[in-house]
């Protein structure tokens, strides 16, 4: 019974060095978490239970528990390393089994999907078959784009001006956009793009009538006249009040390029009478011409752009982060991978920094949970553990020789 018992606490001595050792060989795995050895003591029961003067014989090993703690987050500066600040796993498909790892060291395979050093697929949710959001019950694998970004036609053009309030109407009666003696102002041109992404250049002329507070828009495009001119009503204090929204139809412009058909508003909203003097304050629109693809970047919630040189950005998707009500019930399969289990409770995914979701932090990685100094220690008290029991065990061999020799 002795030499059992003592064997017992040569064995959990063991596990514990073992334990020891796999943390200390992982202080730099990224997304490792630390794990230590539980123990139980162990009795030997009679017939009708535990006897009240029974004597322990020796201690098991009841589990190795892993230790979810959060690791440092360390920047690096690349794009692809992601860490999570929180609670949750990244979610990766392998040959489409779900798994689920905290360590963030993601690349490109040649397909251009994201994946880790295992070739397993970082999963997101795509983004929404309307373009709003995106689909928060589907998850797919990340590819990246590495085509252009398509043009975007314009259709707004977006003025902000203030008209001159002590403006007569021009000298010249009939308007001529080449005669700057028929209009007051002009915007000077703004940028407009076709279908194609060709640019052209849209122009608003402002010709003050004879009636109080009143003036009229003309537009055109590449020196070709769209739709008729409009009017614009302003009050005695000098805010627009006609059109009510702002908005103007400019009508349609055909290119040249054999690009669709351009139609166009115009929004004022926000425009002025004031003073003395015309001034642009403000001239945008909505259009864009291709893109070549800058870089990839990746927000606090998660979602991956794709920036152009165009200034465009396109959602690839949405990081998926799953959480388990027990994350030490899940099971181990190396390469920093867990799977779920029974003991770990089913799977729960959501979007970063949602509920008990944790956030995304792109360019950096989570360092191993590992702390070098207490495992030192650690190492230390199971090494006195394990000369302890070998000491009993010669103890008790000492007395069974004695024992053996009487006479």
């Amino acid at each position: 019974m002795g030499f059992n018992t003592s064997l017992s606490g040569l064995r959990a001595a063991n596990t514990d060095l073992n334990v020891t050792a796999h943390n200390i060989a992982n202080a730099n795995t990224t997304g490792f978490k630390g794990s230590r050895a539980e123990f139980a003591d162990q009795f030997t029961l009679s017939g009708y239970g535990l006897v009240r003067n029974a004597v322990g014989s020796g201690v098991r090993v009841s589990n190795v528990a892993q230790q979810f703690s959060q690791g440092n987050i360390d920047p690096t500066g690349r794009s692809l390393d992601m860490a999570i600040s929180g609670s949750g796993f990244f979610s990766l498909s392998n040959n489409g089994a779900r798994i689920y790892s905290r360590a963030g060291n993601f690349q490109t395979d040649a397909n251009g999907y994201v994946v880790n050093p295992q070739g397993d697929r970082l999963q997101v949710f795509p983004p929404a078959s309307n373009g709003d959001g995106f689909a928060v019950g589907t998850l797919t694998d990340l590819q990246l784009l590495t085509t252009d970004s398509p043009p975007k036609p314009t259709s707004s053009v977006n003025l902000t001006f203030t008209l001159p309030g002590n403006a007569n109407p021009p000298a010249v009666g009939t308007f001529d956009p080449s005669d700057s003696n028929s209009y007051n102002a002009s915007t000077g041109g703004t940028t407009v793009y076709d279908s194609l992404g060709v640019a052209h250049v849209q122009t608003s002329y402002f010709v003050k009538t004879a009636n109080p507070n009143e003036w009229t828009v003309h537009s055109y495009v590449d020196g070709v006249a769209t739709g008729t001119p409009s009017t614009l009503q302003f009050s005695s204090s000098g805010a627009l009040v006609t059109p009510t929204d702002g908005k103007i139809p400019l009508g349609t412009f055909t290119p040249s390029t054999g690009a669709g058909t351009l139609s166009l508003t115009l929004n004022t909203f926000g425009s002025t009478q004031y003073g003395e003097a015309f001034a642009l304050r403000g001239s945008t629109q909505d259009g864009y011409a291709s893109g070549k693809l800058n870089s990839i970047s990746i927000d606090a919630t998660g979602v991956v752009y794709a920036r152009y040189s165009n200034n465009a950005d396109k959602p690839l998707g949405q990081i998926a982060i799953t959480n388990f009500v027990n994350p030490q019930g899940l099971s181990s399969l190396g390469d920093n991978a867990w799977a779920e289990s029974s003991a770990s409770g089913l799977a729960r995914t959501g979007a970063p920094s949602t509920s008990d979701f944790g956030a995304v932090q792109s360019g950096a990685l989570e360092s191993s949970t590992v702390d070098l100094t207490e495992q030192l220690v650690n190492m230390i008290v199971a090494q006195r553990n394990f000369q302890a029991n070998s000491q009993v065990i010669s103890t008790q061999d000492q007395v069974t020789q004695t024992i053996i020799n009487i006479r």
